[in-house]
């Protein structure tokens, strides 16, 4: 299983975009900020959405498609799911 993902900084702050096959081991590396370069340097530590799927050539696809959008779009798909932001970590240690 493959996931694509956006982490904010805070409600309409800055987002980030990725893929991962370990989606609670990614959440945590951007939250504790061991994950180094941009999401680190701007505190995006949120996770707002995310989405599954059955191959990594899919999920790849998709993340292209989603960086491709203008920033509206994108706050447009995590409201459509997530409209308050909340951190969805607490849901991934279920």
């Amino acid at each position: 299983m493959y996931f694509v993902y956006l982490m904010a900084s805070q409600k309409h702050g800055t987002l980030y975009c990725g893929v991962t096959n370990d989606l609670m081991r990614r959440a945590y590396e951007h939250r504790e900020g061991l994950a180094e370069g941009f999401t680190e340097r701007h505190g995006v530590k949120r996770l707002v959405w995310f989405e599954p799927h059955d191959s990594v050539e899919h999920a790849i696809r998709r993340e292209k498609r989603i960086k491709a959008y203008p920033r509206q779009w994108k706050i447009n798909l995590i409201e459509d799911e997530n409209p308050e932001w909340v951190d969805l970590w607490n849901r991934l240690s279920l």
